[in-house]
């Protein structure tokens, strides 16, 4: 939950945040159940030391007359303390699902704006392809060489599914492998984690409440699937207490996700772009609760994540997001968008976020620092790579004229040394 105590005393930095956000919150109705809230309380505990007193008096009377009278006291205050509780629970709910809202203050960097629109390209890297034949899609790619099925697989799994086949299916795994080695190399510990997870691991993280129609439900289980490994993660060590000493902790989180993709109709759907199933690795890092740790950790997953775009050869540019697209709980957040040929443009393939302390207070993710203080720590993400949507420009960057796929050189090796997929 947010800081209670600081949205009291700045609640107007607060209310910035939410129009910066494009969040509508009444900030002065939180202020206000949060101090009905804390009156409710204090009249608690003067009525429990009250009942405490009388029911210290009971025991040095020997008059059933006065042990009656406070018999008839003690029952009224247990009441009193009832009607009260019932009041505290009702206010609590209310104020806890308001809080949930709440969002983070962005960074002052960030461009203000209301959407993606408002987004600022900061820089462009690599030489975009000029080819002197035709361009072909990344779906007649695949199906030129047999290396998927579209058709079939809607009859059995819906629309937004595919089925990778042969040496493409091939170099999914290679690339996962890849990525998954290379942030190995850079001191990331790979965590294989579970697809499904608890409601509350996805309020942790926030996912839940304002996603949650993007998000598969297994009602019958009371479990949700996840739509990357940052759900797991962040909730890993929720009610735990680490030490300074244990920081940073930086993991690779390796799973399939899922995402309903609701709302998206009609935005770039045809094959690879938007589907409900396909596997990841995550950079993800808990950093100690200072600003400059979490600005170097931050420029660290973004330089992973370029360097994965370079040595896949692919042409990329890196945005930095505006105030109304990084989502509530961000206080920074950096796309790297690559070219796709097709296209004759950028699309998303990268979100690189710094939550500061947002989703460590929901999830309880907590260290000791120097002084033995506790402290709520800092959560940081970014994609490393997520298949098969990489695909996309991969295909389409390093095609032939005669329809045929160069592997990127980093990937060769688990080919055999062929160039050609």
């Amino acid at each position: 939950m947010p800081d209670l105590v600081f949205i009291r005393e700045n609640p107007e930095e607060i209310k910035n945040a939410c129009w910066l956000k494009n969040i509508v919150l009444d900030i002065d109705l939180i202020i206000e159940l949060d101090m009905k809230l804390r009156g409710l309380i204090h009249q608690s505990e003067i009525l429990r030391s009250k009942r405490n007193s009388l029911t210290a008096e009971f025991s040095r009377v020997s008059s059933e007359e006065k042990k009656s009278n406070l018999r008839t006291q003690v029952a009224a205050i247990k009441e009193g303390l009832n009607a009260l509780e019932h009041e505290s629970d009702t206010l609590r709910e209310n104020l806890n699902a308001l809080l949930l809202q709440v969002p983070a203050i962005p960074w002052s960097g960030s461009p203000h704006g209301q959407d993606d629109s408002s987004n600022v390209v900061i820089r462009k890297c690599g030489k975009l392809p000029s080819f002197s034949f035709p361009v072909r899609d990344h779906v007649e790619l695949m199906e030129l060489n047999g290396w998927a099925d579209f058709s079939r697989i809607v009859n059995v799994s819906g629309s937004r599914t595919y089925v990778l086949k042969g040496r493409l299916a091939l170099l999914e795994q290679a690339l996962l492998l890849f990525a998954a080695q290379q942030m190995m190399k850079r001191a990331f510990t790979p965590v294989s984690v579970p697809s499904i997870a608890r409601e509350h691991a996805l309020t942790a993280t926030g996912h839940f409440p304002a996603g949650r129609e993007d998000v598969f439900e297994i009602e019958r289980d009371s479990l949700f699937l996840t739509g990357t490994a940052e759900v797991v993660l962040t909730s890993l060590h929720t009610d735990e207490i680490l030490s300074i000493n244990d920081l940073p902790l930086k993991y690779s989180g390796i799973s399939p996700c899922f995402r309903r993709e609701a709302g998206s109709a009609g935005r770039d759907v045809r094959g690879l772009m938007r589907v409900h199933q396909f596997n990841k690795v995550e950079q993800f890092i808990i950093s100690p609760a200072d600003l400059a740790s979490s600005e170097k950790y931050h420029a660290e997953l973004l330089a992973n994540a370029e360097y994965l775009m370079t040595e896949l050869e692919i042409p990329y540019q890196v945005i930095e997001c505006s105030t109304g697209d990084m989502g509530a709980g961000k206080f920074r957040q950096n796309d790297i968008e690559a070219w796709i040929p097709s296209f004759k443009g950028y699309r998303e393939t990268h979100s690189c976020s710094s939550f500061l302390e947002w989703q460590a207070r929901r999830a309880n993710l907590r260290y000791r620092d120097q002084d033995g203080k506790v402290r709520f720590a800092h959560t940081l993400n970014n994609t490393a790579i997520a298949t098969p949507r990489i695909f996309v420009s991969l295909l389409e960057n390093h095609q032939t004229e005669d329809g045929r796929v160069k592997i990127p050189a980093c990937l060769r090796s688990f080919f055999d040394g062929d160039i050609y997929l």
